[in-house]
């Protein structure tokens, strides 16, 4: 089993749940996160957007990056090894603009799981 951490735009959660769901995947949580990538940007040039007059866009997010947490959507996935590349290719094909900002997809190994209901152990090849 994996967990599959994905990261988008706020503006395509609607595409990103139908994408998953088209692609069989219907269990997924998502919430509101803030963030920024690793790139650095100019303080001097930020200071001049401060104004208000950055695009609220992704063009918009592009100059802001550097300085400001972004609002974005996490979307946490458990799903057998199977599933990870229908999850990947789903998110890739509505998400990807060819412009930073755009997200990230991390997987993890899950090593173990338990039902709060009555305590067992889930193996890896139970159903989540």
């Amino acid at each position: 089993m994996k967990e599959v951490l994905i990261i988008v735009r706020q503006d395509k959660v609607s595409k990103t749940k139908v994408a998953l769901t088209e692609a069989g995947i219907l269990g997924f949580t998502c919430r509101k996160v803030m963030g920024r990538g690793k790139k650095l940007f100019s303080s001097e040039l930020c200071s001049v957007l401060d104004n208000g007059d950055v695009p609220t866009n992704s063009i918009g997010e592009c100059f802001t990056e550097g300085s400001r947490l972004i609002p974005k959507r996490l979307f946490v996935i458990m799903a057998q090894d199977e599933d990870v590349d229908k999850i990947i290719e789903a998110t890739m094909e509505v998400n990807s603009t060819g412009n930073p900002g755009d997200g990230k997809i991390f997987v993890m190994p899950v090593i173990t799981s338990y039902r709060i209901r009555d305590g067992k152990q889930q193996e890896d090849s139970d159903s989540y």
